[in-house]
């Protein structure tokens, strides 16, 4: 089986994406996984590879599209 492909500056700069999203919004990582049942802290450790269904969740409930998270991580 072949291995996961991470990308660490990519990961990183999701996980900061994600804080700040959460921080804006006044969301704990606790009322963020009642919420959604995702465990948020994993993937803003910026050590896991959130899946693209897990991401598009995540943006779902930040009421934002793909487009416009990717568009502010690559601006960092």
């Amino acid at each position: 089986m072949a291995q996961q492909i991470k990308d660490p500056v990519l990961l990183r700069k999701i996980a900061m994406q994600l804080k700040q999203l959460r921080r804006e919004r006044n969301i704990t990582q606790d009322i963020f996984f009642y919420d959604t049942n995702i465990h948020i802290a994993r993937i803003e450790t910026g050590k896991v590879n959130p899946s693209v269904s897990t991401l598009k969740a995540i943006c779902n409930y930040f009421e934002i599209s793909l487009v416009e998270f990717f568009d502010q991580v690559e601006a960092m």
